[in-house]
Order: structure tokens, then sequence, then C-alpha cells
């Protein structure tokens, strides 16, 4: 039986950690690798090829964008985007060099690259010149404790919700800009997930928000469902994304969500949500008016969120990974390609 060798180190909750906690749960058989060392170590990708060379591998496989450098094995990563390079604020010399001679010699070299969307899909092709059938589209899922049944989160006011890092290409100033000129900032206020931050802080002190803007850690998966559901709405007018797991949780919630009409994310909210301009903050504020007055549009939203939402499940994303598994490894026809893509264009026409 071939040995697949997991690294587990990404598992978490956060963006990667949750696909990566996602498939190892439903994947059996995989060896865990392990290390006291961050898979995002700059180093790691010459430590970890030099650990595989006294191991019995069959295929290494990260669920993250870390792989094995002068071992001549095989191994399978997964890029969920290029956001390093293609947002400035977010990128450095080392990042871009990180890249550059590291990730783009690895997108070459293994069997495949796992992504998870389309637009990361054709984006990772373009940008590591190499054949988009040889990245596969595993797309990310929603589950339990995500839907509309369950508690609600009641902090005693009436709230919008924000759940993500507070990183450049979040688009948190513009929120914030749109949320005070929007006219609902006396009846609606704006939960932030996480802690309180110096530079968040300075911009609600500069909008004049004080009082109206609030931090809460949402530590839980539990939590943050209960805050999904007890929302208005949630805003996410993020400037890049790969996938965008937050707006399709806030959907299968049943909870209106305004987004961007950038990058994955009309891809991943369908017609389930409001799109609009991230960098036009005039539109972000029209979309929060929008989808607060508009009993309608929000009546339309909760019943056409939850309907897109089920078209992301773990169990196919597992599934996908499971085939592409046995292609890197040799043990699939080309077939089971084929059916991965064509599983990959149906998501995209229901």
């Amino acid at each position: 039986m071939s040995r697949v060798l997991f690294d587990e180190r990404w598992a978490g909750n956060h963006g990667i950690g949750r696909f990566a906690s996602e498939i190892l749960k439903r994947l059996s058989g995989l060896s865990l690798y392990n290390r006291a060392r961050r898979p995002w170590h700059a180093l790691d990708p010459f430590l970890l090829g030099a650990e595989l060379w006294r191991s019995d591998t069959d295929l290494f496989f990260s669920p993250g964008y870390n792989s094995p450098m002068g071992w001549p094995g095989r191994f399978m990563f997964t890029l969920h985007d290029l956001n390093h390079l293609c947002v400035p604020d977010n990128s450095s010399a080392l990042k871009r060099a990180y890249y550059r001679h590291v990730i783009r010699p690895a997108c070459r070299k293994a069997p495949l690259v796992l992504t998870v969307s389309e637009y990361s899909r054709s984006e990772i092709a373009q940008w590591a010149s190499i054949d988009e059938q040889k990245i596969i589209n595993v797309s990310n899922g929603v589950a339990a404790p995500f839907g509309v049944e369950g508690n609600k989160y009641d902090p005693g006011y009436p709230y919008l919700l924000y759940v993500g890092c507070r990183k450049p290409h979040k688009n948190i100033p513009r929120l914030m800009e749109a949320y005070a000129i929007s006219g609902i900032a006396m009846e609606l206020r704006l939960v932030l997930s996480g802690t309180a931050d110096p530079e968040t802080v300075a911009i609600v002190e500069k909008h004049g928000l004080a009082g109206r803007v609030h931090f809460c850690p949402l530590e839980s998966s539990k939590e943050l469902a209960d805050a999904y559901r007890g929302a208005t709405a949630f805003l996410f007018p993020s400037l890049y994304e790969g996938f965008g797991l937050p707006p399709l949780e806030a959907m299968a919630c049943g909870t209106p969500v305004v987004t961007s009409n950038v990058c994955s994310l009309p891809e991943v909210v369908g017609n389930a949500a409001l799109l609009v301009t991230p960098r036009e903050v005039e539109k972000i504020a029209e979309g929060i008016r929008r989808v607060v007055c508009d009993a309608d549009v929000r009546d339309q939203l909760r019943e056409r969120g939850p309907l897109q939402a089920r078209k992301y499940t773990w169990e196919e994303t597992a599934r996908r990974t499971s085939a592409a598994i046995g292609l890197a490894l040799g043990n699939r026809s080309e077939g089971t390609r084929t059916e991965l893509r064509r599983r990959s264009d149906q998501l995209l026409a229901e």
C-alpha cells in the first residue's frame, strides 16, 4: 500500500488550516508529518527535503504551499492563491524570492498542484507557465456547525459582521469609511472578529465610530457560526481572494452577504450575495444601505445563500483530493483527471 505523508502542521483555525483539518478528518490511511518548525518557515523546503531522504514515503502531500527541495520523490502541494505576489502590500523581496525560487519550480516538478477555485487555477497556470490540466481545483467546503439552525449571537444590539484578518487586502479602511458614510451606523453596530489592534482602532477614531465598532474573538467554529446567524448582514469587501471561505460560511448560516465583485468571490457566491466594487467606498456604502434597508433583498439573499452553500461540501473536496492523490501516485487513469475537471465545470454551471 502506498505511503502518503500528510503535513499536518497546517491544521488550525484559519484559512489553510480549515482546509487541512477538514481533509484530515475525511481521508483515511494518511501518515502524518509534524515538526515544531512552522511550514511557512523560509528554510522549511530545504529541511523538509533533507528529512524526506530518510523516509520511505511514496508521496508527500502538503495542504499548504510548502514543498520539499532537493528530494527526488513525488510530492503534491496546495497553492490556494498568489496573494503574496498579487497584493503589493502583502509582498516583500523575501516572499517574491520564495515564490520565484521555491514555489514556481515546485509547480513544474510536482505531478499535480491543488488549488481551490477556477480563478486561482487560471492565475497559477499563467504565472507558473504550466498547463492548466496539471492543476486540480478541489475547492473548499462548508459543514456543521455552519447552518441555518442554531443559536444566534446576541450582544444586546443589532450588528453587521466582518470575519477575517486585517491584512491590507482585506480592505478594512474602506470598509470602515463605507460604514461611516452609509447612514446606518446609528442603527446597527459593526462587529469585527478578533481583538482590537492599534491600526484598526485608529481608523475607528478617524471616522468617529467609537462605541459603534466592536471586537469579538470568535475563537471556535460554534462561536463563529452563532455570530453569522445573529448578524443582520455579513460584509466582506476584500480586494483579493483565492476562494473566500467566510462569505460561504455566512451564506450557509442564512446571513445576507455583501462582498466584492473581483477575483474568486463571484465564482463562490454566485447570485446569492450583493456584489460591490471594493475600491470604491461609495459602492460599498451603497451595498450596506441596500442590504440593511431593503427587506426584500435580505429575504432573497437569506433564501439563496444556503442553496449556494450546499454546492460546496468538504466531502466533495475530500473526494477530489483523494482522486488527485491517486493521479499523483500514478494509480488512476486519465479519465479520473477528466472527471475532476467535469465536476469543477458542473459546480460553476449550477
